[in-house]
């Protein structure tokens, strides 16, 4: 959600903002901005809609000289789409120029204070008191001017300020929400991502809540709130800049879908020793275990449905109650937790707002925090008791396809390591192992037996509605499936736990609607199937996702997915890539912006 870069060093600045915006592109935006310092005064080029105007308007950044200047991608929350509304934002002398992630919740009061004061608003944003709060405070010296004003500030932000009267310098401030520096030979960056960095530099700094740094072209230095000296870890980033290139294929979120038998096979491998799970980096020790009454798993959007398909294995294998709880409702519930309880908190980013504040809640009641995230470094991550990285590597679409089933992957050894540790894993402890280690040869089976999707999407990508259904693991499958659907084609998809047809959901089936229909556990597939049966009574045209050998469904269903056999605990990994395919068909044949879905952010990092 949003993103920001900043440059400053001997090259010019505005094509290298350009290019760092580009970059951040998948995290979602609707119009986008450069500042840069010139010979005399800052130029500001802002426009709506993508980034290529903005390279159109400054013929790619050539327009703009100078060698210090910040960018933004912005997705509206205070105010429409305009350029007026874009960032940069000037302060009315023009002396400052402002980029800002995240949300000031005292902006109108502080909006009226500063009109009170004479100053007057070309936006309806929050961010621009920011820069307004830096006018009125600045008395020559910018670092004190910036720390007086966070001080006024309540919410979230990552801030990026440059200054007219110091050519070659940009000031980066952080509270809730990412803010990353990049350190360059004779030239230094900011970024909320490292996407915009890798092309540069593998050298970061991840600042923490409170923090500020001052950048020039010779170096970085660091301060705390008070202005204090800090000294800051520099961190290397691992992963090289064409892990976030398409590699050939239309669309990043194809290659990532193609990417997961690698990337499940990256979370699985390194922690499988001897058969048995191996998580060397877990604190949390079998008399902690022991302790553990209920687990509370708490996450948003793809990796709530993650930790939906996970609470089954971890039932099943922990003999531990398991609850999944939106973040979003788990902040504001006053939930009954206690010392007895352990939060397992999923993220891609580690930076989702809700799921922050989730875990900050269940925190101050006594739970022990154990984080499943990619982004190492992130705020999750660190706010975590225990942290256990899914090592998906870069993913640049919106919409999550190889962050899911990582995450999957990780609930998958976590069920195990924790059985293992309480000392009930049983006899078929081994026999899962070895259902681990195949996961990634039959998700790849999986894409290969499925070639034809593209002409399954020619048939069902005019539907006015399409309804997902299953039992179980299926139905926790089926969650995740509608979800791809409505993101990236925009058509209006919903999953329901097959048994609930008849209380209510069957009212809406009439001829020729589409019903896919998840068959894949096969302890409850004569149930699945009596559902089946009653939606075709009905007129529907059924999409089954079933296995081959199933003569049954094969007899009912108008149209079939095959996935290879898995055993039914831990079939949702594989039967979701198809239905991850047959999205993004789907969204292929409507002319969907497939990457970047209207209205979406990536890393949604404000309420």
């Amino acid at each position: 959600m949003c993103g920001i870069v900043g440059y400053t060093g001997s090259a010019q600045a505005a094509p290298i903002l350009l290019e760092g915006l580009g970059k951040l592109e998948y995290r979602g935006y609707d119009s986008a901005g450069i500042a840069v310092r010139g010979k005399e005064d800052i130029s500001v080029v802002k426009v709506t809609g993508r980034i290529a105007g903005l390279c159109e308007k400054t013929d790619n950044g050539k327009a703009l000289e100078g060698c210090t200047g910040i960018g933004h991608t912005r997705w509206a929350t205070h105010g429409a789409p305009t350029e007026g509304n874009a960032h940069p934002h000037l302060s009315n002398d023009g002396r400052f120029a402002v980029v800002h992630n995240g949300i000031i919740e005292n902006y109108q009061t502080l909006r009226e204070e500063l009109k009170g004061k004479g100053y007057h608003f070309d936006s309806e944003t929050d961010t621009e008191v920011i820069v307004h709060l830096m006018e009125m405070y600045y008395k020559g010296d910018v670092k004190k001017a910036l720390i007086q004003t966070v001080n006024r500030l309540q919410g979230s932000y990552a801030l990026g300020v440059l200054c007219k009267d110091e050519p070659d310098k940009l000031y980066a401030a952080r509270e809730a929400s990412p803010l990353i520096i990049g350190l360059g030979l004779g030239e230094n960056y900011f970024a909320s991502d490292v996407t915009a960095l890798v092309a540069y530099t593998r050298n970061a700094v991840y600042l923490e809540d409170g923090e500020f740094a001052e950048l020039t072209k010779e170096g970085v230095s660091f301060f705390d709130c008070l202005g204090q000296p800090l000294a800051k870890q520099v961190s290397r980033i691992t992963w090289d800049v064409q892990a976030a290139e398409k590699g050939g294929y239309d669309h990043f979120m194809l290659k990532e879908i193609m990417e997961q038998p690698g990337a499940v096979k990256a979370a699985i491998s390194p922690r499988l020793k001897n058969n048995a799970v191996v998580f060397e980096e877990l604190k949390l020790t079998k008399e902690d275990l022991a302790g553990i009454r209920k687990i509370v798993i708490t996450a948003c959007g793809s990796a709530y449905y993650a930790g939906c398909s996970g609470k089954y294995v971890l039932e099943a294998l922990t003999h531990i109650p398991v609850e999944v709880v939106l973040a979003s409702e788990l902040r504001y519930s006053n939930p009954l937790i206690d010392a007895s309880t352990l939060l397992i908190v999923i993220s891609q980013s580690g930076e989702t707002a809700d799921t922050i504040a989730a875990m900050k809640e269940c925190r101050a009641k006594g739970a022990r925090t154990l984080a499943i995230v990619n982004v190492v470094g992130s705020t999750i991550a660190k706010l975590a008791e225990d942290t256990v990285y899914t090592w998906a590597g870069p993913e640049i679409a919106v919409a999550t396809t190889k962050g899911f089933t990582t995450q999957l992957a990780v609930l998958y050894l976590l069920s195990l390591y924790f059985s293992k540790l309480l000392g009930i894993a049983g006899e078929d402890y081994a026999a899962h192992i070895r259902i681990l280690k195949s996961l990634p040869r039959l998700i790849q089976q999986a894409i290969d037996m499925n070639h034809s999707l593209p002409k399954l999407a020619e048939k069902y990508h005019r539907a006015k509605s399409l309804f997902f259904i299953g039992r179980n693991t299926d139905y926790a499958a089926a969650l995740e499936g509608a979800l791809k659907m409505k993101e990236i084609s925009y058509l209006h998809a919903e999953a329901y736990a097959a048994g609930e047809l008849k209380h209510g959901t069957i009212a809406l089936i009439e001829e020729h609607t589409p019903v896919i229909a998840l068959c894949c556990n096969r302890r409850i597939m004569e149930k699945t199937l009596s559902n089946i049966v009653e939606v075709k009574a009905r007129g529907a045209e059924v999409l089954a996702v079933s296995y081959r050998d199933n003569p049954k469904i094969l007899s009912v269903a108008d149209d079939f997915i095959f996935i290879p056999e898995v055993e039914d605990l831990f079939s949702a990994i594989v039967e979701i890539v198809p239905l991850q395919l047959l999205a993004y068909y789907v969204a292929k044949a409507n002319g969907c912006d497939i990457d970047k879905p209207k209205n979406l952010a990536k890393s949604v990092t404000v309420e």
